[in-house]
């Protein structure tokens, strides 16, 4: 395999044609369209060049953990000081901690090379811009001076500690404890599956970590949020003393190798010095904060993997000559056999869907401190775009295990490596079940529907530009989410069952739309006319499905006894 290209023309189609990148424009002030070429210019340099060789490095040379010290793989600290020194960690970041101040937008469109490039090294800067962006906005200034510099930087990177042996998504269970000591806390406690929770790369590592004071409310309400840096600073604010943090063992897991997956033990001796980020018992609410931030980055990331899948199954499919056209003797690629051909398209069309809705959503995000519109419009938008595009990953990296045939089975041609590693996306910050409550539960019923409402009356308005027989293919789609949407507001359906198959539903309603508006542009890239006959006639009436199949949910009376009883499985 020749190795991964990063897509600049389609990630610069999406932001200026589809995404309309330019309405960000007067609220960023450092922002110029003149900006966007040079930063995916070197965008692709970075992932192509620097980053994606060190891909199977990570994969087949794993972190090892010795005298409760994680020695992350060989060649990934320069990598990551490269990252640094080319100024990536710092595009979206406050200017008045050290930051370019530029649009989030961008920021994505960076991270898209560099998850693609290689996804296990990407989390550890991924993580780190979700706990700045809980610090920036909920801890008191002396916090924020003192360390915001240095992580926005890259001198220091963040974790985010949630989950615990007892305690998985029910953060309710939490049992780490925090006690106040003069100017700050001790912490007690176990963590588990703790992403970067320790590496060499830098000289100090800040955790961000939810634990219960002594006299807090039982359940969510009476959780605290701390920083507890790895090293105490000392007068100058320089890393010093070690604290009582420690790694304690690292978890073999199924893909993401390169990314040290960490058990951390708070407190084993005198406990671990930390400082309250927030007010006490309030600390949900501030994790929250780093938590939707790393959503989305989610589902970047299934587009990011998707993406490098997708090139090597074209590459493949192109290169393998197996059988023969009809009237020639010679040997054909098999991208020309039809069933292939097909796999192309779904993948490739798909990936277009993904990649207009994920930079939609980034601008939007953008735009959520304009007003309360952009700030409903990215809520909603959060768990469609972790859920869905993870789920779409997970067929994207299995249909290029298919085109490989017998090859992508072996390790050794690396495709095998893409389905590993996707397969925790729809696992990790929330399941997708978790995403689908969300969605339904707070972004929905919540909102009295009226976030959703104003987007579908924007789909439906779009229509009147779009060619008749392309509204006619879309159109009972755009019905199917209206209606569903109705029943779910009106308590006919079982939210909590119906809730995935909403959630999917809304994606592809939103990915065909994205599409068609990308089909009007008369900048749009050769195929894009093909892709989007593509997604509507194969890819669009995935939605029907899960609009009947929610209708299998209907509320019932008390008396009624449950069709999908699960007792029935025993």
């Amino acid at each position: 395999m020749s190795g991964y290209r990063y897509p600049v023309d389609d990630v610069r189609f999406c932001l200026e044609h589809i995404a309309n990148i330019e309405r960000i424009a007067a609220h960023f002030p450092n922002y110029s369209y003149d900006f966007l070429d040079p930063i995916l210019s070197e965008a692709a340099k970075f992932s192509e060049q620097r980053l994606a060789p060190t891909n199977r490095d990570g994969d087949k040379n794993w972190p090892t953990l010795s005298n409760l010290s994680v020695q992350e793989t060989i060649g990934f600290k320069e990598a990551y000081q490269d990252l640094c020194e080319a100024g990536w960690t710092t595009l979206s970041a406050s200017e008045e901690y050290g930051g370019q101040g530029l649009p989030r937008a961008l920021e994505v469109a960076v991270n898209e090379g560099v998850q693609s490039a290689n996804l296990a090294f990407s989390l550890c800067p991924l993580l780190t811009q979700g706990a700045i962006d809980a610090i920036e906005t909920h801890a008191n200034d002396a916090l924020k001076q003192t360390y915001l510099p240095k992580m926005i930087s890259g001198e220091w990177t963040g974790t985010m500690n949630l989950t615990e042996p007892s305690a998985g998504s029910d953060l309710s269970a939490i049992k780490t404890k925090a006690v106040k000591e003069e100017d700050h806390y001790r912490v007690f406690g176990q963590k588990i599956f703790i992403t970067w929770g320790d590496h060499q790369m830098t000289d100090n590592i800040i955790h961000l970590v939810l634990a219960r004071l002594p006299d807090a409310p039982e359940g969510v309400k009476g959780i605290s949020l701390f920083l507890v840096p790895k090293f105490v600073l000392d007068s100058d604010g320089n890393p010093d003393q070690r604290n009582d943090v420690f790694p304690i063992s690292l978890e073999h897991k199924l893909g993401i190798h390169g990314s040290p997956t960490c058990v951390m033990q708070f407190g084993d001796n005198e406990g671990a010095v930390g400082y309250l980020v927030g007010e006490e018992n309030k600390g949900l609410a501030a994790m929250f904060t780093m938590m939707n931030n790393a959503r989305q980055s989610v589902g970047l990331q299934g587009l990011a993997i998707a993406e490098r899948a997708y090139q090597m199954a074209l590459e493949y499919a192109f290169e393998r000559k197996q059988g023969s056209r009809r009237g020639s003797k010679d040997k054909t690629a098999i991208a020309y056999h039809g069933d292939v051909g097909r796999m192309l398209w779904q993948m490739s069309s798909i990936l277009s869907a993904m990649r207009a809705f994920m930079y939609t959503a980034s601008v939007e995000s953008d735009l959520k401190q304009v007003d309360k519109t952009h700030q409903q419009r990215t809520d909603l938008y959060t768990p469609i775009v972790k859920g869905w595009m993870t789920e779409l990953a997970q067929e994207i990296t299995s249909l290029s295990v298919q085109v490989h045939g017998g090859m992508g089975f072996i390790e050794e041609t690396g495709i095998a490596q893409m389905l590993r590693d996707a397969r925790i996306l729809p696992i990790y910050e929330g399941t997708n079940g978790i995403q689908a409550l969300d969605l339904v539960g707070r972004k929905l019923v919540g909102d009295n529907g009226v976030a959703m409402i104003a987007l579908l009356k924007e789909i439906r308005s779009d229509l009147s530009n779009i060619s008749s027989q392309e509204a006619a293919l879309f159109a009972p789609h755009l019905e199917h989410l209206e209606n569903a949407t109705n029943l779910l507001l009106q308590q006919h359906l079982v939210p909590e069952k119906a809730a995935y198959d909403y959630l999917m539903l809304s994606g592809y309603v939103i990915g065909g739309w994205l599409m068609l508006r990308g089909n009007q542009s008369d900048k749009k890239p050769q195929s894009w006319g093909n892709k989007t006959s593509f997604y509507l006639a194969n890819i669009l009436p995935r939605a029907a499905m899960h609009y009947a199949a929610m209708h299998s949910f209907k509320t019932k009376s008390d008396t009624d006894t449950e069709t999908y009883n699960v007792d029935l499985l025993k």
